[in-house]
C-alpha cells in the first residue's frame, strides 16, 4: 500500500543516493518527461539545465544540511525535451551525519515557461518563452513565421522592461517576474 501511494502520488518524488537516483515517481514521469526506467539509476545531475546549476545548488544544500534535515529552494530544471521550468524543490537526509547518503526530494512547478506579468504584450510573453527556452532570434522568427529583426526588436522591448543587461540576465529576469 506504501509503495503504491509513493508511486501514485500528484507530487513529484525521488529518492536518491548520493546524489544518483534510487526511485521516483509517476508524477515525476510526467514532470520531467522520462521513463522510470530512463531515471533509475542515472544521475539527478540528467535533470539540471547545466553542471553549474547542479554543482551550486548541491553546495548550498549540503551545507545547510550540516546543521539541518531539510532543504529548500526555488531553481531551474530541465525536462527530456530541454524545456527550463522553475520549481520549487524540497528535500529532507533520512541520513543525517552524511546528507546526501540518502535522501527524499519533492517538486513542484512554480512557472513552466510563463512570463506573468501585466508590462509585456502577448507577443513579448511569447518569444520569452522561447528565450528562456534557449532559441535564437531566428528560430522563434522562424517557428513563429515573422521576421527575425521582429523578433529582435521584442527582444529588446523585454530587456528594457525588465531590467536585462544581457542574455543570461534576461533569462534569469523572465523567469522571475511575477
Amino acid at each position: 500500500m506504501m509503495q503504491m501511494g509513493f508511486l501514485e502520488s500528484p507530487t513529484a518524488q525521488l529518492v536518491l543516493a548520493r546524489r544518483r537516483i534510487m526511485e521516483c515517481n509517476k508524477a515525476v514521469e510526467r514532470m520531467f518527461g522520462y521513463s522510470r526506467a530512463e531515471l533509475v539509476g542515472q544521475s539527478v545531475r540528467k535533470l539540471y539545465p547545466s553542471t553549474a546549476d547542479y554543482d551550486a545548488i548541491g553546495e548550498r544544500c549540503e551545507k545547510a544540511l550540516q546543521t539541518q534535515k531539510y532543504y529548500e529552494d526555488e531553481r531551474f530544471m530541465q525536462k527530456r525535451n530541454a524545456n527550463i521550468f522553475w520549481v520549487r524543490a524540497c528535500g529532507v537526509t533520512l541520513s543525517p551525519e552524511t546528507p546526501f547518503d540518502l535522501m527524499i526530494w519533492s517538486f513542484v512547478i512554480i512557472a513552466e515557461n510563463v512570463v506573468k506579468s501585466v508590462s509585456l504584450t502577448a507577443r513579448e510573453q511569447e518569444i520569452a518563452r522561447y528565450i528562456v527556452n534557449g532559441h535564437t532570434s531566428k528560430e522563434i522568427a522562424n517557428i513563429l513565421n515573422i521576421s527575425h529583426r521582429t523578433v529582435e526588436a521584442h527582444r529588446a522591448q523585454v530587456m528594457k522592461k525588465v531590467g536585462a543587461k544581457n542574455a543570461a540576465d534576461l533569462v534569469s529576469q523572465i523567469i522571475l517576474i511575477e
